[in-house]
């Protein structure tokens, strides 16, 4: 037996929205696309019959798809074949659709005189034009006399240029949503950094510095190309669960490990147990090389943006060093900028950073000396022409602004 099925009444209103006052908005936007006809061999389109068109490719705007007609000898026999004619057409089905529309025959003797027919930037009695059914069209019968149309700068090397826009009108109506279901931020992070934290499956150990760290090689894999072709490539390391790092400090992989499962970077004072300013910083510096080392993209960006916002006398050196090690382009250009500014300048010739700048990258001197010269012609300029220059990182009101490319 077949079952009775019953209408579902509407869920009733929730009782905080019954009684109360509500609202909606009708909404009215113009959707915009326009083409592109080119027309070529006119001479020869000429004869083939009032009524007779050429159609252009069709073209989508608005989810409807559009074309271009030309009638070469017009489209209605009571006008003898003395006017070209010209139309854009619904080329797809819809119903009461409503457009703004623009034909524009271009000028090509560079002087921009086109002869345009428009709807857009004035005011329509009317409104849109409304299009009821497919092949519902808008344009001009008469829309240039033959004679005077082969005698103009419209036409040349036999070609017509015709550019066509079209605005479809549309509106929806907005109001307060009743219904909604929660939906919950991804967790990924938190829960791939558990299976860090709980050490369980882990298949692979790594000695840092006389510490051993345990993980799991699909993740690494999955994070990082060096560790895929480490672990799993054709030139694979002999022993692949027992791995000894070189040239990393342990704080420096944890916080490697720490980012490859969770995306995100740890407190750098609590990992490593240093309650100083400073910790951020040096941390940055570290896992900036070792972002490069194994190609996270992304904690390298994450540890460059740490950079640009701590850039200090006692550390800029030293970070520009990294960024032209590293091709950090941005940072590099951002602490060229600070060092290059005399009165920093002369403080960071002070510290051990810059003496390891020299040494390391001695081609950076003669990209900081370019910056230099730059900013002194930039303070002869401002003296000259009454300006007061300011060069210790602040305004001209004496407060402290941001360094900024």
């Amino acid at each position: 037996m077949g079952r009775v099925l019953r209408e579902t009444p509407n869920p009733p209103l929730s009782s905080s929205t019954e009684g109360a006052t509500t609202s909606s908005t009708s909404v009215m936007k113009t959707l915009n696309g326009s083409h592109h006809f080119k027309i070529t061999g006119y001479s020869q389109s000429k004869g083939t019959g009032v009524g007779k068109y050429i159609a252009s490719d069709m073209f989508m705007v608005g989810g409807y798809l559009w074309a271009v007609y030309f009638y070469p000898d017009g489209k209605s026999p009571e006008d003898n074949a003395a006017y070209v004619s010209l139309f854009i057409a619904l080329a797809s089905e819809g119903t009461d659709v409503r457009a703004l529309f623009e034909l524009t025959l271009l000028d090509q003797s560079g002087k921009e005189r086109h002869k345009v027919h428009s709807h857009f930037g004035r005011t329509l009695e009317s409104g849109p034009y409304t299009l009821k059914y497919r092949g519902s069209m808008w344009g001009y019968k008469r829309f240039f006399r033959r004679t005077l149309l082969e005698q103009s700068d419209y036409l040349k090397n036999d070609c017509l240029s015709v550019h066509c826009s079209v605005g479809v009108v549309k509106s929806h109506t907005e109001g307060p949503k009743f219904y909604s279901i929660a939906v919950p931020p991804s967790r990924i992070g938190h829960h791939f950094g558990q299976l860090l934290k709980t050490g369980k499956g882990t298949d692979v150990s790594f000695e840092v510095d006389g510490e051993v760290f345990y993980a799991h090689k699909l993740v690494l894999a999955a994070r990082s190309p060096v560790f895929r072709a480490q672990l799993f490539g054709p030139m694979k390391e002999q022993n692949t669960k027992q791995i000894k790092v070189e040239d990393i400090e342990a704080p420096v992989f944890k916080a490697l490990l720490h980012f490859m499962y969770w995306d995100s970077l740890p407190d750098m004072q609590e990992l490593t147990g240093l309650d100083s300013k400073w910790v951020t910083t040096l941390m940055s510096q570290h896992l900036l090389a070792a972002a490069d080392r194994y190609g996270l993209e992304r904690l390298r960006l994450l540890c460059e943006s740490n950079l640009c916002e701590d850039v200090a006398i006692n550390t800029v050196a030293t970070t520009l060093a990294l960024a032209e090690q590293h091709h950090c382009f941005q940072l590099k250009a951002v602490c060229l900028k600070f060092v290059a500014v005399p009165e920093n300048l002369r403080a960071v010739m002070q510290t051990d950073g810059f003496v390891y700048l020299k040494e390391s990258c001695p081609s950076v001197m003669t990209e900081l000396l370019e910056y230099v010269a730059r900013v002194i012609e930039h303070s002869v300029y401002v003296c000259k022409h009454g300006i007061e220059p300011v060069f210790d990182g602040s305004d001209a009101n004496g407060r402290r602004v941001k360094q900024r490319l």
